[in-house]
This record gives C-alpha cells, structure tokens and sequence, in this order.
C-alpha cells in the first residue's frame, strides 16, 4: 500500500487533488496490528486505497517530529518515557485519550467524511470508501 507523510500531501493534492485517509495507530496497540495484517492480505482494498486515496500512516505516540496541517502546527508532547503527538489529540474525538486504531477520512478539500474509532473490517472499509469514492 503506498503511503505519504504530512509534508508530502499539501504537494500531492495540489498535482492530484484526492480524499485523503489518516490511519492513527500505535506500536502496543494488538487490534491495531491484527488490522493492519488483515489489511494488507485485501488486495482489492490496496488497491482502492492506491488508486483513490492518498494514505497517512501516523504512529500517535512516537511520531516526534513538528507537523503542519490545515494551516496549523502539531507538536509532539513528551509526558515521561512516552508521549502522545498533539495532532493525534486534534484528530480524535476523544481529547484525553484517544481510541486506536483511529480511521479519518476527509474528502479532497480535507473536510471529514467518515470517522472510525476502533478496529475496522475490510470490507467495511471497502464499502465505506466506495460510498466516498462516488462522492
């Protein structure tokens, strides 16, 4: 599945204008890693995914690095041995403590179209994005 970074996507929408995915994760979350194995077994989804989307990829709790989006600027928040990204607060719901997996999915001109707390299904996801895809 191809994936971008943050600083890759105001370039990538001004050539190729996409709904865009966000996928906040974290490395000790088990329905995140049983997600992402039954993702990336659906090559039809990959597939949807590639031609359609443009996919991000973000590690909530160890992604450190300043990130601008939607004309602001996201800072990581270190709280002792961990932390949490304060875009992963911006994007969630839930401020104090953010439900993973986490699914965004905001429509070319980065408006929300579907928000997923929890682990989603492939062929929920498909269906989800195929109703987006024809929007």
């Amino acid at each position: 599945m191809k994936t971008i970074t943050f600083s890759d996507l105001e370039k990538l929408q001004k050539e190729n204008p996409k709904p865009m995915i966000i996928h906040l994760y974290t490395d000790w979350c088990s329905v995140c890693k049983i997600e992402s194995f039954q993702i990336k077994k659906d090559k039809d989804l990959i597939k949807m995914i590639n031609e359609n989307f443009h996919m991000i990829n973000f590690e909530a709790e160890k992604t450190k690095h300043t990130i601008n989006f939607q004309g602001k600027e996201f800072k990581y928040l270190p709280n002792g041995n961990s932390g949490i990204h304060e875009l992963a607060l911006a994007l969630s719901k839930n401020k104090k403590e953010p439900v993973y997996p986490l699914w965004i999915v905001l429509d070319k001109n980065q408006n929300l179209v579907y928000y997923h707390e929890g682990e989603c299904k492939p062929e929920k996801m498909k269906e989800k994005l195929r109703e987006i895809s024809l929007l």
